[in-house]
């Protein structure tokens, strides 16, 4: 299988996201499609049962995480204003697990500030029909299993550094601004 590096250069213009950020970024996400590919067909050469078998397969997780999760994140993103009232099923399942969609945002930004270098997700869990905030640390841990990622962000320090240095909250402003409210409740659809 050889993976597809998607185009996402459309978001070019994002309030908040200067040109060269995104460009960056982009370029980042690139060697993660780089990578999984050629693990992928290093994969298929080596022997099994190796140590070298065993640790491409273990590389294959961070690579393909970071590849799906930067598709996701950027995927979720838009410079044409959407708004929560253009997501109505999204609003009524934040409503019924946060109390409103102010006070999942409250929680979201609060897993975005806390220490550290991963990803904020708000996740919907299938079995028990429930939307939860998550942290995921280092693309391949704390994936929480049988969980669809709805809304991702990038809490690395190459998603903000270069524009607003360590003031996350900056960013996280930027991007709920930002935030394709109506690809979110397509995801939350397409879960439940």
């Amino acid at each position: 299988m050889t993976y597809i590096q998607k185009d996402f250069s459309h978001l070019k213009g994002l309030a908040g996201f200067s040109d060269a950020l995104l460009d960056m970024h982009f370029t980042l996400y690139a060697g993660y499609v780089a990578n999984t590919n050629a693990l992928s067909e290093q994969m298929a050469q080596a022997a099994k049962g190796t140590p070298s078998f065993a640790e491409l397969r273990r590389r294959f997780g961070w690579e393909f995480n970071g590849m799906r999760l930067h598709e996701l994140y950027f995927g979720n993103l838009s410079k044409d204003s959407t708004s929560s009232s253009d997501a109505p099923l999204l609003v009524e399942r934040l409503t019924k697990a946060f109390g409103s969609v102010a006070q999942w945002e409250e929680d979201f930004r609060a897993c975005g500030a806390m220490r550290g270098i991963g990803w904020v997700v708000l996740a919907y869990d299938r079995e028990s029909d429930t939307l939860f905030n998550t942290w995921i640390n280092e693309h391949d841990l704390g994936h929480l299993a049988g969980a669809a990622p709805i809304v991702v962000m990038d809490v690395f320090e190459h998603a903000f550094i270069t524009e607003y240095g360590l003031d996350r909250a900056a960013y996280m402003d930027a991007f709920i601004a930002g935030l394709d409210w109506r690809v979110c409740e397509e995801r939350l659809t397409t879960a439940s």
